[in-house]
């Protein structure tokens, strides 16, 4: 009986490519239409549909394979969930060429190790990521989203609303703006005169 493989691969940003991923799970015997993909999902990102429909595609039996651990999950909860999920299922779990046997004490410590590598890469990058917002605000190059109207435009349309002769409608024109831009100018300018008035 020949044993079915069923390939995952996944890329966290919309600039990364699948193709090095592709190739290790064609080279490892997964075949073309047996691979599904997310691209430009994280790893911590448990709703992927590209999984979901490879783990939905698996029977007792399959062997479900991925490039690298790093690629299925990015934390070691998620890790372990899905292999419980695939071995409920009768399903193989392959990291590479490397088969993981939940049975064995080394492969089950090996899986953590693993598992613990992949959440401790996001750890860092997400630490990495915080120091280097702090240090562009600190440098006043990190200001947040700025308003697409200036203080001067937020009154001029405050008053030319005030006088009811025109809508909602005439002022996006007018600013060149969107309906929801004026709505929230509107909106800020009516919370700012109720918390000075």
């Amino acid at each position: 009986m020949t044993v079915t493989k069923i390939g995952y691969a996944r890329c966290s940003t919309d600039r990364q490519d699948l193709t090095a991923q592709r190739e290790a799970l064609l080279n490892l015997g997964v075949q073309e239409d047996r691979i599904y993909t997310d691209h430009g999902l994280t790893g911590t990102n448990r709703a992927r549909p590209g999984l979901d429909q490879a783990l939905a595609a698996t029977r007792a039996g399959d062997v479900f394979v991925v490039p690298k651990l790093d690629r299925l999950a990015r934390s070691v909860p998620d890790a372990r969930a899905i292999a419980a999920q695939l071995e409920t299922k009768g399903v193989t779990l392959a990291l590479g060429a490397t088969i993981y046997d939940p049975a064995d004490p080394m492969g089950k410590m090996f899986f953590n190790i693993l598992a613990t590598f992949a959440e401790f890469e996001t750890d860092l990058l997400r630490m990495r990521t915080r120091e280097g917002m702090a240090v562009a605000r600190a440098k006043g190059r990190l200001r947040g989203k700025q308003p697409k109207l200036s203080e001067k435009q937020q009154r001029e349309l405050c008053r030319m609303h005030g006088t009811g002769e025109y809508s909602i409608s005439d002022l996006a024109e007018l600013f060149s703006v969107s309906r929801p831009t004026i709505y929230r100018a509107l909106k800020r300018a009516a919370a700012e005169e109720a918390s000075t008035g």
